[in-house]
């Protein structure tokens, strides 16, 4: 069947209003148009707007009788309906109009709430005409369009469009689970991983991590489950294993691929103690230049460098140490590459121009050298490439 749109111009915005039930507890809009509208399915994201800028234009633009765009709503099989665009803005109107999780809107110079608007203006917002589609059809082609949809403005984010493509309880209980700001977790989880929870980025770290970075191919395998044991257990197991080697819960440590690193890493032993001793240590080191390489650095035997991104030498100290090093090796009659000068091949006496050599640390930053002067050499490209591969 070919989706189908119908355009509806007859319900106002008291008539999405009739029945409104939003639930504080889960953060969302349950229902609305007396019973027969489903406000945030399970495939919708969370509802956002409630920041008392975003909620309050809603209801501003109301009141200056805007128009708040176009509203597209699915005709389910049980003649039902369900928000396909546009939760954002109805969970925004309907907190006002029925005044639940109230909120107060600036007119006429005074803060107002929907029980203390002038009758004309109260009228203004129940009577606002909406434009609404309502769409039949697969669910494939449904959930097609949903991807194309942005919502009032805000992009969908990859996970906001996986949760579309995959509703069902799986989707359900995973949400709950990983997207609700009530949870008692909260607040330890996004030491580790970054991003808005509102905005599935928990979520998505944890189907991530589990799938192995097959997220779809996760999210089809268990889209009709109705319990999501596997993908708890895995990643509490992953914040299990970092509070087991970490103190350190700065910024830093934040938003990093614990994924890939509990798998490469997780079967090796720490000391706890030590490995705090060094976070601090390589915290304040300023030669170090990448904080967050630090705790890969650090499971890895701090063997790797490059993930530290150690603090090189300035061009103007690498010319300082070139023209002196240079002036040396022509006295001398030898190359200015102190590596080459030990040779017998023909490069043993080539001055090399400053373009044709690398400032290096004659002392490595692993043994203690800085990156100052007098630590400073010049060697050939070929010499210093090769001493770094060592």
């Amino acid at each position: 069947m070919k989706m189908k749109t119908t355009l509806h111009t007859d319900w106002t915005v008291e008539d999405l209003c009739k029945g409104f039930i939003f639930d504080q507890n889960e953060n969302k809009g349950l229902f609305g148009l007396d019973g027969q509208l489903i406000i945030q399915p399970e495939y919708q994201r969370n509802y956002i707007y409630g920041d008392g800028t975003r909620d309050v234009a809603v209801v501003e633009s109301l009141l200056k009788g805007y128009p708040l765009g176009l509203i597209y709503f699915v005709l389910n099989k049980d003649g039902k309906y369900e928000v396909l665009d546009g939760q954002q803005r109805i969970t925004s109107f309907g907190r006002f109009v029925n005044e639940t999780w109230k909120f107060a809107v600036n007119w006429r110079g005074k803060p107002r709430y929907m029980d203390s608007l002038d009758d004309d203006d109260r009228n203004r917002i129940l009577h606002a005409p909406l434009t609404i589609y309502v769409c039949e059809g697969e669910p494939s082609e449904i959930e097609a369009w949903f991807e194309t949809i942005n919502i009032a403005g805000v992009p969908l984010v990859k996970q906001e469009l996986r949760n579309a493509a995959y509703h069902g309880p799986f989707v359900t209980l995973a949400r709950k689970e990983f997207s609700n700001t009530n949870n008692a977790n909260m607040n330890r989880w996004r030491t580790y991983v970054s991003g808005d929870p509102k905005r599935q980025a928990i979520l998505e770290r944890a189907l991530d991590w589990v799938s192995n970075g097959k997220i779809e191919d996760y999210m089809a395998l268990h889209r009709n489950d109705t319990q999501i044991d596997e993908l708890k257990k895995y990643f509490d197991t992953v914040m299990e294993w970092i509070d087991s080697v970490f103190e350190y819960t700065g910024k830093e440590i934040c938003g990093l691929d614990w994924g890939r690193l509990y798998n490469s890493y997780h079967e090796n032993s720490y000391s706890k103690d030590k490995v705090q001793e060094r976070v601090a240590e390589l915290l304040d080191d300023p030669q170090v230049t990448d904080k967050k390489g630090i705790f890969e650095y650090i499971l890895g035997g701090e063997k790797d460098t490059k993930l530290l991104n150690i603090r090189v030498f300035d061009k103007v100290t690498a010319k300082k140490v070139y023209a002196k090093q240079t002036k040396e090796a022509e006295k001398k009659g030898v190359s200015n590459c102190p590596l080459c000068a030990l040779g017998n091949d023909n490069n043993a006496k080539r001055i090399y121009k400053f373009n044709e050599m690398d400032a290096d640390h004659v002392t490595a930053w692993s043994k203690g050298g800085l990156t100052d002067i007098s630590n400073c050499q010049m060697l050939c490209k070929t010499h210093n490439r090769a001493k770094g591969n060592k």
